[in-house]
This record gives structure tokens, C-alpha cells and sequence, in this order.
């Protein structure tokens, strides 16, 4: 049997990913085969919805890489649906309060433990084929919780508590700008609020994640207490190569000025 991506970042292995946020199923393919632990659709603010969900998927099943969805929200229905498809687990935004949290994780989950509703004719029960899917889901399933207001920031000591909750992950922009220093990542709050929560998850013996602009700065992060980590995403890759190609070229320099030059050097 494989080892599933939740145990092995409940084992404090550390993983780094990327965001997906175009919705096209050869940006997934591509960052797939760049060998990331995990790939996460975002649904929140990325391109892509429910429906271009799928290939995404395709995509990082060709290649074993496991597929997180970033829901738009925190409602049962939505939480469900992407794990029908076949999501490894899912990222929650905007949850401030323990109950919120609370409720949110048990979707997850099928009943005792949860409220997801029960269904064996879709992509995760291999659409009625693999039965078996509903044993192993609830142990498989991995959720994250993101820490991104004040309210939250707060309440971070107990929501690492809320069973099923195997990430906690800030969102550096968010976060930055709920405690008053946006994007002042380097600020002696901003770095306070991190050691927090990556205290909070230490005590609690979950994961604590993070997303990055630069495998450099993930590696600062991951110093820091950080083993969930996010690097990028498909949209800001593209664009950085796409500005480095556009860089002016530099003037080209005739024949007749390098002979100048290399008889001022002789002289």
C-alpha cells in the first residue's frame, strides 16, 4: 500500500507544492512532472472552477502526484464535491472561530465521524468499481486550515486542536494585511504571528504551512518551523519567465567599435 500524503506530513516529513490557479490541465501536467509532493487547484482566487476541475486531476493522477482543492468556501456541497472528484484533501479559507473549523472538517468526512455525504458512483469510488474507497477515505483525507485573520490568529492554539486538522497555513498577504503591516513580510509583527503558529502546530503535533514566492524563501520558512510548504503557482511561473524573455536586449555592438575597443585596450 502507498503512503498517503497525510501520513506522510503527519509524520513531520516536509513537502513543498504549488498553487494551480490557471484551471487548465496542462499547467497541472507540467508541474506534475516537475516532481512537487502535491499539487493544490485553487478555487478561491484561481481561474479555474468546479468543472475544469477534473482534467486537473487527470493530470495529477498520470503522474502520482496527489491533487488539494482550495475550496471557495467552507459550505458542505462544496467541500464534497471536489473530494467526489478525487481531491486528497482540501484547504479551507476564511475560517476565524474552533466552531467554524469544527464544522468545516467534518465534511470531510463520512459518518460517524463526519457529514459528507455517502456516494459510490463517482470519481473517487472509481464510479461504483472500487467500493473499498469508502473504508479507507476518512483515513486518507487530509485537511488544512488556513490562518489568515486576526480572529483566527487568536483562536490558533485551539484550532490546532480540532481533530482532523492535520495543516494550519497562512496565506502571508492575508495575514500581513489582517494584523496591520501588508506585505511587510519581514516586519517584527508579521514574524511574531508566524512563530505563533508554528508554535501552535508544534504543540499540537501538526504541520504548519506557508506559501512562498521562491524555493530560497521557502527554505527560510522551513527554518523557521514550516514543512508544509507552497512554492508558487502555475500563473506567477509563467509570468516570470515571461518577463525574463521580454527583457530589452542590449544593443548590439559592431565590428568596426569592438576593433576600436580592442586597439584602445593594445594602445
Amino acid at each position: 500500500m502507498t503512503t498517503s500524503l497525510r501520513d506522510r506530513i503527519q509524520s513531520g516529513e516536509p513537502t513543498i507544492g504549488t498553487f494551480l490557479n490557471l484551471g487548465s490541465p496542462l499547467a497541472a501536467e507540467v508541474c506534475a512532472l516537475a516532481c512537487f509532493d502535491w499539487l493544490l487547484a485553487d478555487l478561491e482566487h484561481g481561474g479555474g472552477d468546479e468543472a475544469a476541475l477534473v482534467g486537473q486531476l487527470l493530470a495529477a493522477a498520470t503522474h502520482r502526484v496527489p491533487m488539494l482543492v482550495r475550496v471557495e468556501s467552507a459550505e458542505r456541497i462544496r467541500t464534497g464535491r471536489v473530494l467526489d472528484l478525487g481531491a486528497a484533501g482540501v484547504m479551507f479559507p476564511r475560517l476565524d472561530t474552533v466552531a467554524e473549523v469544527a464544522a468545516a472538517i467534518r465534511h470531510l468526512r463520512y459518518p460517524p465521524e463526519g457529514d459528507r455525504g455517502v456516494a459510490r458512483y463517482n470519481r473517487a469510488c472509481g464510479f461504483g468499481l472500487r467500493s473499498e474507497a469508502l473504508h479507507s477515505a476518512n483515513g486518507r483525507v487530509l485537511g488544512i486550515v488556513q490562518i489568515e485573520s486576526v480572529a483566527a490568529l487568536d483562536a490558533v492554539e485551539e484550532i490546532v486542536r480540532v481533530p482532523g486538522v492535520d495543516v494550519i497555513f497562512v496565506g502571508p498577504a492575508d495575514l500581513s494585511y489582517a494584523i496591520g503591516v501588508p506585505r511587510q513580510l519581514d516586519s517584527p509583527e508579521f514574524r511574531s504571528a508566524l512563530n505563533r503558529v508554528v508554535g501552535a502546530a508544534r504543540a499540537a503535533g501538526i504541520s504548519a504551512g506557508i506559501l512562498a514566492p521562491s524555493n530560497e524563501t521557502a527554505q527560510a520558512y522551513h527554518e523557521q518551523g514550516f514543512t508544509f510548504l507552497a512554492v508558487g503557482s502555475d500563473s506567477t511561473f509563467i509570468a516570470a519567465a515571461a518577463r525574463d524573455a521580454a527583457t530589452p536586449l542590449a544593443p548590439v555592438t559592431s565590428e568596426r567599435e569592438v576593433s576600436n575597443v580592442q586597439q584602445a585596450v593594445n594602445d
